[in-house]
């Protein structure tokens, strides 16, 4: 993951499986507000586990970059079979796709299978896992002294709402603010890893007075002074500003926007209710649920009755 293309591929994956969650989620709670219920992943018509599938397959090929493709010897181990110092952030990346991949996987099996409490289960796993990208992460074993540090401090307050917001998924399905943030989290966690990205494996794009030093076979920014590595984390910290406005503003135009695209849904309820038969069945109204409070309410009640009397006269 120590190269651009390293957190912008990953970085991508977050970012629209966050938006593809963002937009299902506020179209299903504009359409039945009431009856909401926030599913932990998100089916396609015509393949139902495409979602699940495509995490398994970017699990892979990011487990497959750590440590085959990437590594020189196309082996990430020594010759005596230990891990190098050089490759242990490898194993580190390569553990967090390994509890995505393990996510999406059980995510399948425990939807084929039709088990209990299998949207709760499914939030278990990604709450370990995201539980899992947060300690590594916190306690990464490449720099955190220098800018490359800083993007990864921040990255980590982003996880925990992540993290958190995954864990009160699970006893709180029905709130529709708890996915949203969750969404919305794992959407921003996808957008700071193209930041950081671009802003460290950029030449052009590193702060003023510092550069990228070769360290342990890949590349790290370096400054040249204090008061230039003060500078590089206090622009770190304004961009992460500046693109969680930016998330917040979209987040907000979309709700609106999408809420207007698909209004609620009418509900209605059988005026008839108990047995009947199929042909009255077929006859039953159905009236909205102002109409039935109306039908059961003591006004309407007692002008039935009177209209019985009438036609008793007759």
């Amino acid at each position: 993951m120590g190269t651009l293309v390293g957190h912008v591929a990953p970085g991508v994956g977050f970012l629209v499986i966050g938006l593809w969650h963002l937009f299902n989620h506020i179209k299903l709670y504009s359409m039945k507000p009431s009856s909401y219920y926030a599913p932990p992943w998100f089916p396609t018509s015509k393949l139902r586990h495409l979602e699940l599938y495509l995490v398994i397959l970017g699990s892979l090929a990011s487990i497959s970059m750590e440590l085959v493709i990437g590594p020189a010897a196309h082996q990430p181990f020594d010759a005596d079979g230990t891990i190098p110092t050089n490759h242990l952030h490898n194993f580190e990346h390569a553990s967090i796709s390994l509890a995505l991949l393990v996510y999406a996987a059980f995510a399948i099996a425990l939807d084929r299978a039709q088990s209990r409490l299998r949207d709760e289960m499914t939030l278990l796993l990604a709450a370990a896992a995201f539980a899992q990208q947060l300690l590594i992460f916190h306690l990464h074993s490449a720099d955190h002294m220098g800018v490359e540090g800083q993007y990864h401090w921040l990255l980590q307050a982003v996880i925990a709402v992540s993290l958190a917001t995954t864990v009160a998924g699970v006893a709180r399905p029905r709130s529709f603010a708890v996915s949203y943030v969750r969404s919305a989290s794992i959407a921003f966690q996808g957008a700071w890893f193209v930041v950081m990205g671009c802003m460290l494996w950029t030449p052009g794009l590193i702060a003023k007075g510092c550069f990228m030093n070769p360290e342990d076979g890949h590349f790290v920014v370096r400054c040249r002074s204090d008061e230039a590595l003060h500078r590089a984390k206090s622009l770190v910290n304004l961009q992460f500003s500046w693109c969680m406005t930016a998330m917040a503003v979209f987040s907000m135009l979309l709700y609106v926007l999408l809420s207007k695209v698909f209004p609620e849904e009418p509900q209605y309820l059988p005026l008839v209710k108990g047995e009947s038969t199929e042909e009255e069945e077929e006859e039953v109204e159905f009236f909205p649920k102002s109409n039935k409070k109306l039908m059961e309410s003591e006004s309407f009640v007692h002008m039935g009755k009177g209209f019985e009397a009438i036609d008793l006269e007759r």
